[in-house]
């Protein structure tokens, strides 16, 4: 898949796109919370994680004038085939990115290609704390929440960094509400 719109080009991830990915995700795992891992990956992890989603789920990167700005991708739910019709997914823009639409236009992309498949609940697991702090706004769940995710679920002290505990809420978008009506008949 590759889409324009506005200079912005959404197309496919590709291992080779590692550096650039590392480049965006680095800073959300040394300065936030929006990540619950305390080492930056390296260029080869990445590239591993690339090939091992793209065996089964989409991954989309967003590009301006050959500059990559961001990336959004779906990765197994729960391990049971119960759950083959679920995904969880991951988004990061460039910090110095944000407040242009690349999400929006990334994950626009990535529900019609996950709907396009047969995928029909889209879930984000999200990191909370009540109080916004320096390392944790509410950016990610009001984002989610414009796109038309709902809360569904809130766990406490899940994660440890920057010396405080933070929560887990997950937010949740079905895809095709239809669907959920038939197979309840």
């Amino acid at each position: 898949m590759n889409t324009k719109d506005n200079g912005l080009t959404i197309r496919t991830a590709k291992p080779e796109d590692a550096k650039a990915l590392v480049e965006i995700y680095a800073p959300y795992v040394i300065d936030t919370a929006i990540t619950f891992e305390y080492e930056v990956p390296s260029v080869e992890e990445f590239r591993n994680r690339i090939i091992k989603t793209l065996e089964k789920y989409p991954y989309f990167i967003a590009e301006k004038d050959g500059k990559i700005l961001g990336y959004a991708y779906a990765g197994v739910f729960k391990a049971r085939r119960a759950y083959d019709h679920c995904v969880e997914t991951s988004i990061y823009v460039d910090m110095n990115a944000h407040g242009q639409g690349i999400g929006r236009k990334l994950y626009e992309t990535l529900e019609a290609e996950l709907q396009s498949r047969g995928f029909i609940n889209i879930n984000a697991c999200i990191s909370w704390i009540d109080e916004p702090n320096k390392h944790l706004t509410h950016q990610s769940p009001k984002f989610h929440e414009k796109l038309g995710y709902k809360k569904n679920a809130h766990f406490h002290r899940c994660g440890y960094k920057f010396g405080e505990w933070y929560d887990m809420i997950w937010m949740e978008k079905l895809l095709d509400e239809k669907y959920f009506k038939q197979s309840l008949k």
